[in-house]
């Protein structure tokens, strides 16, 4: 199930969620340019090691992907839930929103995965707060959605909520089964990414404006 666009209108480009998929498709196609070795090599020194953290590696994991399924993935998440997201915060405040969510995203995958020495990489972490806060304030609007071949409209309080309790679970089955990720998938940071962007949105704000004309639409 891959969300692709909501029914949402906007009132301003989306310039920031462009910025952001053209910034992340640049890092991914430079890493296919690289060797094995190097590419090896950039991800480990990039991405984001809980056993060697530094600090840096917060923001610069958020731009790396492991590949063409990661990415598309990740990018269509974006490019679905963050247009509308942006036209409410407007650019700054979105692009400030988006880099605090994957920074806090980091931060609860090292909490929960201190020791491990493998390198997380993606936007994942900060997407999900874009979708946290989706879920807070668009909770009505409908998503186009490709669904194994077929495209349909689905709400999105029932993706986002569905899409929280996967992570949930999966985040306490990585946990009773090895006290770290399984599957190679960061679910810790994909959950705290997710309620920092449902609190980060509250503190804020949007431009309320827009929602008088929204409640028309609906």
């Amino acid at each position: 199930m891959f969300p692709l666009r909501d029914d949402r209108p906007t009132y301003s480009p989306p310039i920031v969620t462009t910025l952001l998929i053209v910034a992340c498709a640049l890092v991914f196609f430079f890493e296919l340019s690289l060797d094995e070795y190097s590419r090896d090599y950039l991800i480990s020194l990039y991405g984001l090691v809980p056993a060697h953290l530094r600090p840096v590696t917060l923001l610069t994991s958020m731009f790396l992907h492991g590949g063409w399924s990661h990415i598309i993935g990740n990018m269509l998440f974006l490019w679905a839930f963050g247009k509308s997201l942006e036209d409410a915060l407007g650019h700054t405040k979105f692009l400030t929103f988006y880099l605090v969510c994957g920074v806090a995203a980091g931060i609860t995958h090292v909490f929960f995965n201190a020791d491990t020495t493998l390198p997380t990489i993606g936007a994942s972490g900060a997407i999900a707060g874009v979708m946290g806060a989706y879920l807070l304030k668009f909770p009505r609007a409908r998503i186009h959605t490709l669904v194994f071949v077929f495209i349909t409209d689905i709400p999105a309080a029932f993706i986002l909520v569905y899409w929280f309790i996967t992570q949930l679970f999966s985040e306490y089955g990585a946990i009773a089964r090895t006290q770290a990720s399984a599957g190679g998938v960061a679910y810790a940071a994909h959950i705290g990414g997710f309620i920092t962007g449902m609190i980060l949105i509250q503190l804020m704000g949007t431009r309320t404006r827009y929602f008088p004309r929204r409640d028309i639409y609906w």
